[in-house]
């Protein structure tokens, strides 16, 4: 919903238009108005950037609340006025400074680690989530394992000298589990075409499935049974499927022996 603007002609702005609110962190507030901390970013020029932030000033005089850009830059603190805010909350004040200064041009996206792989921020955030190993979805698998009794090893190579990793593996049944991440293997139920650069990510996302299909070929030739569920399915029906493969491989028998 829309802040409720106002202007004050008679009397002084109220405190909570331009006063910082004790108990909240004033990064935190920076951040929260400017849409992220990467937004608040100056170009120095030469490759280098400055963190900026929104000043508010009350001028008793005039009865106005003025805003300034500014940041801090080899022993100066440069600034530029923003123009007068008249917002009811210091939070919609803040807003509307940071959205003048980036329709005057004055701000720019802070650029990604020049060792990123990530084509966008957005893109970034994801690759950070999607951990190699310990992932919430492989978590909740190896406790449903581990509940009905069975014994395993974590993130481990069946084959040795073949440097390919299995999220659980049984090596007395030869059963290799894999619990793929959609991101990184190409869910067709999740995955979303890359907006930037998309020939390199398609072309990097058919070559993880290229190399999984390698791998379930390598394992199967060597009698190993293989069982890969997406990180988006549910964990007990994995771990049922794991367990009557067991079952299968053993037999009709079950027991607790990894």
């Amino acid at each position: 919903m829309e802040e409720r603007r106002s202007t004050w002609n008679e009397k002084l702005p109220p405190e909570r238009a331009y006063k910082h609110v004790k108990g909240v962190s004033p990064v935190t507030e920076q951040d929260r108005a400017a849409g992220g901390r990467h937004r608040r970013m100056v170009a120095l020029g030469d490759g280098q950037f400055a963190r900026a932030s929104v000043a508010l000033r009350l001028y008793k005089r005039t009865r106005r609340i003025r805003a300034v850009l500014r940041w801090s830059h080899e022993g100066k603190s440069p600034e530029i006025y923003l123009g007068e805010v008249s917002g009811n909350t210091r939070q919609a004040n803040l807003r509307l400074a940071w959205q003048r200064a980036w329709e005057r041009g004055l701000l720019t996206e802070e650029p990604l680690p020049p060792e990123s792989k990530a084509s966008s921020r957005e893109v970034r955030a994801v690759m950070r989530a999607n951990r190699s190993r310990d992932t919430k979805p492989e978590l909740a698998l190896r406790s449903l394992l581990h509940a009905n009794g069975l014994r395993y090893r974590v993130d481990a190579s069946p084959l040795p000298g073949v440097r390919r990793r299995a999220d659980v593996i049984f090596p007395k049944d030869r059963l290799a589990v894999f619990v793929d991440g959609c991101f990184w293997h190409g869910c067709p139920q999740h995955l979303r075409p890359a907006k930037t650069n998309a020939a390199a990510w398609a072309a990097k996302l058919e070559e993880n499935q290229a190399r999984d299909a390698h791998t379930n070929e390598l394992l199967r030739a060597a009698g190993w049974t293989v069982i890969r569920v997406w990180e988006h399915e549910d964990p007990a029906v994995a771990a049922e499927m794991v367990v009557q493969a067991l079952l299968r491989l053993r037999g009709g028998e079950q027991d607790s022996g990894g």
